[in-house]
């Protein structure tokens, strides 16, 4: 076998074991998963994760997924926990612990500290006859595994199987809490995530006042285009509304270059009659990657942007938008 082989083939055992375990999860979560998901939800203070070493970190992971889906948490080292830093934890939070064998000495050495202070313990382990499973309230266990390293030492699968785990138990209580995308979008204002469920108006430069001005589609072109020219920096276009106020149409800065090329552009000629009528449009309150869609899907730059009744708001530009990915059926 080739040096190149053999390192594909030790990959693939990697992730196949790591699969693995995580796929037999599903058969071993039982009533106290549902207990301990029950307790996090009903926790008045902090879901508190601790653990040491790799499961420590992981505990790190499984608290910022609970904070940022709606479930105040924070990670307690427990070293640190047993220097001072115990009173960061409050009577009824609830302490999740990590750790595979269930008997690391710095975790159970926190354990009558815990009790002390009156928080509740769930257990996080592959030992649940262990002294983390004795003491804890609720024990969640994912059994004996044996971890992918070649040398059967490094954690790997128990590790996979703490995080698979906590996971689930953070996006189960988040369904408890009916937590939304609107909840999601305000615990991440900055960065991918929160773009992807930025409401239109609420990324939309062009409003009516502001750089935009609504033109009735009765005028001529060149009154039309003079008052778009008052409404100072500009999107790349105009919208034309009707006697009720409603979109009739769109008149663009390509539009009007098309007309000058072709020698058409008669600034006595009705507005209407070369305006694009009917143009594609989005609902304020729609998310901005739908705008960004449809732009990319017609190979436009600007989109007029409406409320229920069909009155512009706004205009929505491509330039709006960057940093925003289009979504798809898969939500992506």
């Amino acid at each position: 076998m080739t040096k190149p082989a053999a390192k594909l083939e030790l990959a693939r055992r990697v992730l196949q074991a790591e699969g693995e375990a995580i796929s037999g999860l599903a058969d071993r979560v039982d009533a106290s998963f549902a207990e301990a998901a029950e307790m996090i939800f009903r926790c008045p203070g902090n879901v508190v994760l601790t653990g040491i070493g790799k499961a420590g970190l992981i505990a790190g992971k499984i608290s910022a997924t609970f904070a940022s889906t709606g479930t105040p948490s924070i990670f307690l080292h427990p070293v640190e926990a047993l220097h001072g830093d115990l009173g960061r934890l409050s009577r009824g939070d609830v302490v999740v612990a990590l750790s595979h064998s269930g008997a690391t000495d710095e975790l159970v050495r926190l354990l009558d500290h815990l009790r002390a202070r009156g928080a509740s313990l769930v257990a996080l382990t592959g030992e649940i006859d262990s002294p983390l499973g004795r003491h804890a309230d609720i024990a969640i266990s994912y059994g004996q595994v044996e971890e992918a390293c070649p040398h059967g030492l490094a954690p790997t699968v128990s590790t996979s199987c703490m995080l698979a785990l906590g996971d689930a138990l953070a996006l189960t209580v988040m369904e408890m809490r009916r937590f939304n995308p609107e909840d999601f979008a305000a615990f991440h204002p900055a960065g991918a995530l929160g773009r992807r469920i930025l409401k239109v108006h609420e990324v939309m430069t062009f409003r009516p006042g502001e750089h935009l001005s609504l033109i009735s589609d009765g005028l001529a072109l060149g009154e039309a285009l003079a008052e778009g020219e008052k409404a100072g920096r500009r999107s790349g276009a105009i919208l034309l509304i009707d006697g009720e106020g409603r979109l009739s149409g769109i008149l663009t800065d390509a539009d009007v270059r098309r007309l000058v090329a072709g020698g058409r552009l008669d600034s006595a000629s009705p507005v209407a009659d070369v305006m694009t009528r009917g143009p594609k449009c989005i609902h304020r309150d729609a998310l901005a990657a739908e705008a960004l869609a449809i732009l990319n899907a017609n190979r436009i730059d600007e989109l007029p942007v409406v409320d229920d009744t069909g009155r512009p708001v706004g205009i929505i530009d491509v330039q709006d938008l960057l940093g925003i990915k289009t979504v798809s059926n898969g939500g992506g």
